[in-house]
């Protein structure tokens, strides 16, 4: 892979330890809402470093076969799945 450089790696690893320990260290308050609340940005947390590895596997992706991803990036933050699901198959047909 083209885009995951050593140093890519560990600024996002970064970025996720960090957030993380602020995560952690919030801490949780005795209502059960703060529960909900706790639990609802932990999958926030995790949802959005998701799409931060499938955007750079997009932009590796694009390198490998030469095509421009960047203008993918506003379908990919309004609708993730499906864009990624229509970039997949744009890569993978035929060019006559």
């Amino acid at each position: 892979m083209f885009v995951w450089s050593k140093k890519l790696v560990g600024v996002l690893l970064g970025i996720f330890v960090l957030l993380l320990g602020i995560f952690l260290f919030q801490g949780v308050s005795e209502t059960t809402s703060a529960l909900k609340t706790h639990t609802t940005q932990w999958i926030i947390l995790n949802y959005a470093c998701l799409l931060v590895w499938l955007f750079v596997w997009m932009i590796d992706q694009g390198r490998v076969r030469g095509k421009n991803v960047w203008l993918w990036l506003v379908p990919f933050i309004l609708a993730p799945l499906p864009t990624l699901l229509i970039f997949v198959l744009f890569l993978q047909r035929r060019l006559s």
